[in-house]
């Protein structure tokens, strides 16, 4: 039976933490700690570490961490079913944010499992749609020419360039305020509230940011609907679900969602690239020289980049591989180890943009696939094309060692470059 939004109730199942917190049911011989997110082997080189999986882990193993205990998935083939079959995999209390549970609310769409979960997005697709992000081009284009304009300047007077902070973060984020119908001026204060709530894993740390963005976005819904614009924050607040107004805790819970998950990923992602792309001037070269091979340039570079996680709860209990799941359990799609598993993407870690064409899972897939795909993709070429075009060699400053934050968006923490 679906969930009912408009009256949330705080989940009952447990959410299990360390080693004393394994269920009985669990094989002893598939209980693991990997570190994924947090450890030091992951956090001084996330993806080879994500890579190697394929190497020391089972297919599926039971994970146990300070954080969460869960099922962890690494196979492509293993993903995609999980993802595509929500009746099995339930979407329902899986994602981690804290929350009040006198004041509960759900994430919305991504924790409404069909049938409606479509009738939400449809309130916001529009925007959203192949169509819908391709007017927001020239846009973008002129945006990525005014920071590459700071940048260069950047260069010119402090003699390197934070990629992060003049480019990599204002770009996406920018342009997802815009989007959302919310002010430039907050940008900054915006994204210290999204990494502290994705990047800490302390869960005060968590919960007091959590409160920041809710105290914020109750005021921001308020003005709204008093004075109505053409932002998704403003569009929410007037919907209607089933020929009925949005209820409060549904517009809140659609609006914050969309304000988590658009402040990190893409800033995270362009991070990845930038960084691999300082050390590879031949690939530099190749995407300059390939023009009209852009789109399948940004497919790649997804697929070796990618930054998320999916987590699901089981609805139902499930045997997968001769693993078997109870009703209850959780389980974590690791996105950046599936699109590295060799029987599927063959030499994983090397950047081929010749690669016969396959499901990448750097959005996931199914009915709770990223909304945000096709503006990220555009941004993402966008960001290429006028960057390259003129800045085509740069490299890390010397000396600098990279470092990635733990936390659920994988991305490294500063860039600095120099050209």
């Amino acid at each position: 039976m679906p969930i009912d939004a408009a009256n949330p109730v705080p989940p009952t199942l447990p959410r299990r933490a360390g080693p004393d917190q394994v269920p009985e049911h669990i094989a002893p011989e598939l209980v693991r700690s990997a570190g994924i997110t947090f450890a030091p082997d992951f956090l001084k080189a996330p993806h080879d570490f994500m890579a190697d999986l394929h190497k020391d882990f089972p297919p599926i193993w039971y994970d146990v961490s300070p954080f969460q205990n869960a099922w962890n998935a690494i196979k492509h083939e293993d993903a995609l079913f999980v993802l595509r079959n929500p009746e099995i995999f339930s979407n329902e209390g899986a994602t981690p944010f804290p929350r009040d549970p006198d004041d509960y609310f759900y994430f919305i769409p991504i924790e409404i499992d069909p049938p409606h979960h479509r009738k939400y997005r449809n309130i916001v697709d529009p925007m959203l749609s192949p169509k819908g992000v391709l007017a927001l081009e020239e846009r973008i284009r002129a945006l990525a020419n005014d920071l590459i304009d700071e940048a260069i300047e950047d260069m010119r007077t402090k003699g390197e360039c934070e990629y992060t902070t003049a480019f990599g973060r204002p770009l996406p984020v920018s342009v997802f305020l815009d989007i959302m119908g919310l002010p430039q001026s907050m940008r900054d204060t915006f994204v210290d509230w999204a990494v502290n709530l994705l990047h800490s894993n302390d869960r005060a740390i968590m919960a007091q940011s959590m409160k920041s963005i809710s105290d914020y976005l109750k005021q921001a819904i308020e003005e709204k609907k008093a004075n109505p614009d053409d932002g998704v924050v403003s569009r929410i607040a007037h919907a209607e679900f089933d020929g009925r107004p949005l209820s409060d805790k549904e517009v809140f819970g659609f609006v914050v969602f969309l304000f988590i998950a658009g402040l990190d990923t893409v800033f995270a992602t362009l991070n990845n690239i930038w960084m691999y792309l300082a050390e590879h001037p031949e690939k530099r070269q190749e995407i300059i020289d390939r023009p009209q091979d852009i789109d399948k340039v940004v497919e790649e570079l997804l697929r070796r980049w990618s930054v998320t996680f999916s987590g699901r709860v089981l609805a139902q209990d499930y045997e997968m591989r001769g693993v078997q799941m109870k009703a209850g359990d959780r389980i974590t799609c690791v996105l950046p180890a599936c699109n590295f598993d060799p029987e599927v993407f063959p030499n994983p870690l090397e950047v081929d943009f010749d690669r016969p064409r396959k499901t990448i899972l750097a959005f996931t897939v199914g009915v709770h696939s990223c909304m945000g795909a096709h503006l990220a993709r555009l941004e993402v070429k966008i960001a290429l094309q006028e960057w390259l075009k003129r800045i085509p060699d740069f490299e890390i400053k010397p000396g600098y060692e990279i470092e990635y934050r733990p936390g659920g968006v994988v991305g490294p923490e500063y860039l600095p470059l120099v050209w």
